[in-house]
């Protein structure tokens, strides 16, 4: 999206945002900053700010210097993307946005990597359990 369609208050388009938080939650992953990503594509980290926001749209070559310097396939950034001529209607984007929402903060992030590191199966569902009992907590 231009700086344009910006100004005039348009919404960004769900696959630039979609694009840009899966940007966002590599860059954080890899422990990099705006700035430092900025740097390495040899772009401003408000350049980077607007790409994770969806607000501008990453082109083609962008896209293929991103999957580069962030390591991962151009797939990456498309995984749950609909195929041709496959229906809308059984998707939960709502479930989708939420974990994607979740994992590009600090807190999920952490939360993953350190839920990752436990191998004992057990432990790991005894962690759920944990979070389970304390959200239920919360809640009443």
């Amino acid at each position: 999206m231009s700086d344009v369609a910006e100004r005039s208050g348009k919404r960004p388009n769900p696959t630039d945002v979609y694009v840009g938080s899966r940007v966002r939650m590599r860059r954080k992953m890899l422990g990099l900053s705006q700035e430092k990503l900025g740097e390495r594509l040899g772009i401003t980290f408000q350049q980077i700010q607007k790409y994770e926001k969806g607000t501008n749209r990453i082109g083609a070559s962008r896209l293929q210097q991103l999957s580069t310097v962030l390591d991962v396939p151009v797939s990456y950034f498309f995984p749950d993307a609909p195929q041709a001529g496959e229906p809308d209607g059984m998707r939960e984007d709502g479930a989708q946005d939420f974990v994607m929402e979740f994992l590009t903060t600090s807190e999920g992030l952490e939360l993953n990597r350190a839920f990752a590191r436990i191998r004992d199966a057990k432990v790991r569902r005894k962690v759920i359990d944990l979070v389970r009992s304390l959200a239920h907590d919360e809640s009443g």
